[in-house]
């Protein structure tokens, strides 16, 4: 909490590539979930935890139909994947 008693809003989160019609969403961050409340889906009423890059509440199979019905504006990154992890340096890696 702040000193104004208010509780600090976390920033929306950066979003990654946007799935080809069709794709799956890689929703893998804890911020796509909360823990605390349920609220309406933006796109199919019912009540979801999960919440986009931008904190919208809507079910990752919901935003997945949204992408495939709506391409030509899903360019403009309602929906994304999560960034991708910078790959490690050669010789980071696992080793096998």
């Amino acid at each position: 909490m702040t000193r104004t008693g208010h509780k600090k809003e976390k920033p929306p989160f950066e979003p990654g590539l946007i799935p080809a019609p069709g794709g799956l969403l890689v929703w893998r961050d804890s911020q796509h979930f909360d823990r605390w409340q349920d609220r309406p889906c933006a796109l199919c009423g019912q009540p979801t935890p999960m919440r986009s890059h931008s904190g919208e509440p809507a079910h990752k199979a919901c935003a997945e139909g949204w992408i495939t019905a709506n391409p030509v504006e899903a360019r403009l990154r309602r929906f994304a994947s999560d960034l991708q992890p910078k790959p490690k340096s050669k010789g980071q890696g696992d080793y096998a």
